[in-house]
């Protein structure tokens, strides 16, 4: 599958923690100064939906809802988008997730999601085919399902057909499917309630892509396990693992973020560090040449958040300024532009990318930024949502089905 445009989530497919705000850029279809209804604490880009929680706590998603992963029932949906069988339940603005729950964070993956309360209690919605709504079964759901076994998570991330949550205690459980070890526990057998990962580490984060998982501890050493397609789990080699293995290269790293085949961390002097596939320049290294072992991100900058998509990458400074690097076929770069600004080899074809970062247009300062399939989202110090890319199925939030190569203004 090519991976411009496999199906998945992509992004390290975040989670928007309440507190944290939502990387997004500026400048919009919503006049300067208007006031927001909804004030976004954070927002999480997923495959081809996104959700974000207010600062009241409120869970509202946007996007595809064919499996009801925007917490609504896909048959009460107001709004459907063209599908190749015909018209499919969509969103182009925010709707809120159903059960008036107070979420404390919630994580956007692909055709599903999920979302801690405030103490700790993790519930999924959406397809469920696979398992990765964890509460014991695989049936598909529009509403909310309570995570099984009782654990009480400090955050939980999703991926395309598989999540892991980080609880309290710092262990690492992970659920749904697991053909490539992605679960960690040494097997590869699906399971539809949590299982720990393997080996009794303690995590202080865990980043969930698209077959595989990557953790890091809290004195900075980094693990991943599943799928090594292309080097993603930075161990040097290209033998997936069921259980976590090392990131090589003895980098000390504060988070990570993992994507559809790449990944990066950051050092706690901002340094970035990306690993995997790169042939549409996600590793920002100038070149579109994978590596099995992280390589640094060309350019110097220093960065205090990264957030990975399905093959682009962006970073954000301590003065919130937003950059972006990789595939910008749709421009997930932000640039106001996707015809470039660079040109990668593809399939025998080129597409428009980036292989180095480039600044997010709209001179918007962002306090976080989170990175989905094709399109890129975030929040503003004001708690404004912004976002900007592929937006074929509602996915941005501005009330239409355009593509958008600068940051527009989630409907407030």
């Amino acid at each position: 599958m090519k991976p411009h445009i496999m199906r998945g989530v992509r992004g390290g497919i975040a989670i928007a923690v309440l507190g944290a705000l939502g990387w997004l850029a500026g400048c919009s279809d919503n006049p300067a100064g208007v006031a927001s209804v909804r004030s976004f604490a954070a927002v999480s880009a997923g495959g081809i939906h996104t959700c974000g929680v207010t600062a009241a706590r409120d869970a509202y998603c946007w996007g595809h809802n064919l499996y009801g992963e925007l917490g609504v029932d896909p048959t009460t949906t107001s709004e459907t988008c063209p599908g190749a069988g015909g018209p499919l339940p969509c969103s182009t603005v925010p709707v809120r997730v159903a059960g008036r729950r107070s979420f404390a964070a919630v994580s956007a993956g692909f055709l599903y999601s999920c979302g801690i309360t405030a103490p700790g209690v993790a519930y999924c919605w959406g397809n469920d085919v696979e398992g990765q709504l964890g509460d014991g079964s695989t049936s598909i759901s529009g509403t909310p399902v309570a995570v099984a076994g009782n654990l009480r998570f400090s955050s939980v991330s999703t991926g395309d057909y598989h999540t892991c949550g980080l609880t309290t205690n710092g262990t690492v459980y992970c659920w749904g499917r697991n053909d490539n070890g992605e679960l960690g526990n040494g097997s590869t057998t699906w399971s539809s309630t949590p299982v720990a990962v393997a080996g009794g580490l303690t995590f202080s984060a865990v980043s969930v892509g698209y077959d595989y998982s990557c953790a890091v501890t809290a004195d900075g050493a980094a693990y991943c396990w599943g799928s090594n397609l292309a080097g993603r789990l930075g161990n040097g080699s290209t033998a997936s693992s069921s259980s976590p293995v090392a990131v090589a290269g003895g980098l000390s790293f504060t988070a990570l973020a993992t994507g559809g085949a790449h990944t990066c961390g950051l050092t706690s002097a901002g340094a970035a560090y990306c690993w995997g596939l790169n042939l549409e320049g996600q590793l920002g290294v100038g070149s579109t040449t994978s590596n099995s072992s992280p390589v640094a991100v060309a350019g110097g900058l220093s960065f205090t958040a990264l957030a990975t998509g399905g093959a682009h990458t962006c970073g954000l400074t301590s003065a919130g300024a937003a950059f972006c690097w990789g595939n910008n076929l749709l421009g997930q770069l932000g640039v106001g532009t996707a015809t470039g600004p660079e040109s990668c080899p593809y399939d025998q074809t080129e597409i428009p990318c980036s292989t180095v970062p480039v600044p997010v247009s709209g001179g918007v300062s962002f306090a976080t930024m989170s990175a989905g399939y094709a399109y890129t989202c975030g929040v503003t110090a004001a708690r404004a949502a912004y976002c900007w890319g592929g937006n074929y199925w509602g996915q941005l939030g501005d009330g239409t089905r355009t593509d958008r190569y600068t940051p527009t203004r989630v409907v407030p």
